[in-house]
């Protein structure tokens, strides 16, 4: 039986003052806890799952004390879960320790003021797919521990890079690396050479990228329209760019 101490606790790691007070954060399902166990970069601090997981992934739980491991039931783990269906598994992981990204040789992203959790995840998974190790975040940004971040990430979280920081500062300490500004009149990407080098910047597309960072960047690339919209989705227009210039 869980007390309501522990409940109380979990439930609180659903905002961002208790995740950063407690250095902690909540990964939920059978996949997601999986893929961060097998990362090796999350230390696990406590799972609470049901016994039918706890029997089919004993492997995964090597190393982590007994009393750490608990076993519950369907309704136990409905009182604790984030998730509108629980799924037989909520995992408490310490968080990373990101470091500043090592820019030189590889493509970085940069997001200003991506606010929806789910873009953000999903971003974070465009990220891992085109083998990106680094993203660049202002502080308007979604915390990336978000548990709606960290369920839409889909286990990529363990293998991006992420850092938040002031980002006109980074461009200008960093004037040696090519930039690429998605703007609505720029370079079409579809004829854009590859690149194995540069720093890909994205925005709030409801507010597009700023010109006080655009005046930073070398380039300005666009993806081509054909119809009515006024926009792309944020981590759509991502995952299009990845697509064509890595």
């Amino acid at each position: 039986m869980l007390s309501k101490t522990t409940v109380k606790y979990i439930q609180s790691l659903s905002h961002k003052k208790f995740r950063d007070e407690e250095g902690v954060f909540i990964a939920e399902g059978p996949k997601i806890v999986a893929e961060f166990f097998k990362s090796g970069k999350l230390k696990c601090k406590a799972v609470y799952a049901t016994r039918q997981w706890l029997d089919e992934n004993k492997d995964l739980l090597t190393g982590i004390a007994q009393e750490n491991i608990i076993e519950v039931n369907e309704t136990e783990l409905t009182k604790i879960s984030l998730l509108t269906t629980p799924n037989q598994v909520l995992a408490i992981f310490f968080k990373k320790e990101n470091e500043i990204p090592g820019i030189k040789n590889n493509v970085s992203l940069m997001l200003d003021g991506i606010q929806d959790p789910g873009n953000m995840g999903s971003i974070i998974r465009n990220a891992d797919w085109f083998g990106v190790k680094n993203i660049i975040c202002s502080h308007e940004c979604a915390d990336y521990y978000n548990p709606k971040v960290v369920q839409s990430t889909m286990g990529s979280l363990a293998r991006v890079n992420i850092i938040y920081t002031d980002l006109e500062n980074f461009l200008i300490n960093h004037k040696e690396i090519k930039t690429f500004a998605a703007t609505l009149d720029g370079e079409n990407i579809s004829s854009h050479t590859k690149i194995k080098e540069g720093i890909i910047l994205i925005r709030n597309e409801s507010k597009g990228v700023s010109q006080q960072l655009i005046a930073l960047c070398n380039n300005k690339i666009t993806i081509t329209k054909y119809g009515k919209a006024e926009s792309l989705n944020a981590a759509v227009a991502c995952g299009i760019i990845l697509s064509h210039l890595i």
